[in-house]
Parts: structure tokens; sequence; C-alpha cells
């Protein structure tokens, strides 16, 4: 497994019939592409198989994913979707697919209907929903930890994060 991130997602997938040949015959296919044009690309590298009619393959190395495991035997649609979905999101979406175990569509959703922002640190992100909703006297707001109600709140389920660069935290509720 490579993990490269400053480079677009990609896949080496590989013929199966060769590989258990004894043959390396595979291709490296972008993956951040329509699904039918990263299966076109599949049917492609079968056909150059030096072993006649070969029909099956595997993932066998990737890069560009940001951490996320990619399975030997994923679905290309899937594959696609989660490529797509870091090129767009970056080192967040690479994240959320790792705090839901690759699930594509629990990490979209999450994003889309659970996401509250970017803060320094989640007891920054407390401090504003608190300050929004409740006014707390000058006098006694020295005695607020932010720090305690952050801790706290995630250690709930409230809450979680997702870090994607120092100082850079971003807040998702647990719905």
């Amino acid at each position: 497994m490579t993990n490269v991130s400053d480079s677009n997602p990609r896949i080496y997938v590989a013929c199966l019939a060769a590989y258990n040949n004894g043959h390396l015959h595979g291709v490296w296919i972008n993956a951040d592409q329509d699904a039918d044009e990263i299966r076109d690309e599949i049917t492609v590298m079968l056909a150059r198989s030096p072993i006649k009619e070969a029909e099956e393959y595997a993932i066998h190395d990737y890069e560009g994913f940001e951490g996320v495991d990619i399975s030997e035997y994923a679905e290309i649609g899937t594959v696609a979707r989660m490529a797509a979905f870091i090129e767009e999101h970056g080192a967040l979406g690479a994240g959320l697919l790792e705090q839901f175990g690759g699930d594509i569509d629990q990490a979209e959703f999450t994003l889309q209907d659970c996401y509250h922002g970017q803060f320094p640190k989640l007891a920054d992100y407390m401090e504003e929903l608190t300050t929004e909703s409740v006014t707390i006297p000058d006098v006694l707001s020295y005695y607020v930890d932010w720090d305690a109600m952050a801790r706290d709140a995630e250690m709930a389920g409230e809450f979680f994060t997702i870090e994607t660069a120092y100082g850079e935290v971003h807040v998702f509720s647990n719905r």
C-alpha cells in the first residue's frame, strides 16, 4: 500500500489469471474518473493479458487515497466515489472515510448533515455554541472551562472531530 497524499487517487489493477500463473500484468488507473471509464480500462488490460480469456482482476496497490484502505476486491463504483470524495474534500474527506471504515454513504451524509465547521480546537466550537445560545455574565466568563466542556461532549459521544492540520479541527455532531 502506498500513501502519497500529493498525487491523484489511483489504483493498480492486476490480472488474476496472469498473477496466478507467475506473470505480473496490470495497469495503474486514475480512480478519480467515472466508474465505467475505470471498468473500460480494466477490460483493455485483461484483453492484453498473457493468459487468454482472462476475466478476473484485483486491486493490488493504490495511492493518493490519503491513508484510506482500499480492499483488493473493492467494487469499482465505490472506489470511484471514494476517489471523487477525497479529490473534492481532501484530508477532511479522507478523515471521514477513515472514521466510518470506508463507508462512503455515511461519510457523505455526515459531511452534509452533521458538519459544524472548522475551528482551532473543539473547545472553540463549544465556546461559540454556548455564547450563541446563553449570555454568560462577564464576571463568570473567566471560570468557564471550555476545554473541559469539549472533552465531556466528546466523551459523551455528542461530537467528534477530524484534525486535518495543526490547529485545524473539523467538528461533527453524532446523530
